[in-house]
């Protein structure tokens, strides 16, 4: 039988709250991405989730974290280690979706990202979130940020 998953903007916000949360937990334990993702799709009604997005997300976010952290270390003003566990999950998503997906723009990167700060993260950390991430989109998308 194949499965039909949605591919909504709602979907997709979907998969990167999955994602973040999959995400923090493989910083926190070390546990194995695809345990973290059966888990998450075992314990959750993931019918209105964009599957291929979130599986996309976890486990390039995980494979390629530390590319990652090398993109946002100019933007940080701490190591990546004094990093709050969600504020460094959220930011290395957002960091994989401007380097990666070129068909977001990377206000939206942005909001999705502050959206999920506000959502998991401390009181103010949204706001953390959009300076080091605007700084890594100036990086990362110059033409694009000119606009």
């Amino acid at each position: 039988m194949n499965q039909s998953y949605p591919t909504t903007y709602a979907a997709k916000r979907k998969a990167r709250r999955f994602a973040v949360q999959g995400v923090y937990e493989w910083q926190m334990s070390g546990n194995a991405v695809h345990e973290i993702e059966a888990r998450t799709r075992a314990d959750n009604a993931m019918h209105k989730v964009d599957i291929s997005y979130y599986h996309e997300l976890l486990s390039q976010v995980v494979a390629s974290h530390e590319t990652l952290d090398e993109y946002l270390l100019p933007a940080l003003d701490r190591p990546v280690s004094a990093l709050d566990g969600v504020e460094l999950a959220t930011l290395r998503l957002g960091v994989y979706e401007l380097l990666n997906h070129m068909e977001i723009p990377y206000k939206v990167v942005l909001d999705e990202s502050i959206e999920l700060a506000k959502h998991f993260g401390g009181a103010d950390s949204h706001k953390y979130i959009n300076g080091v991430l605007d700084r890594v989109a100036t990086q990362l998308r110059p033409d694009e940020k000119q606009l």
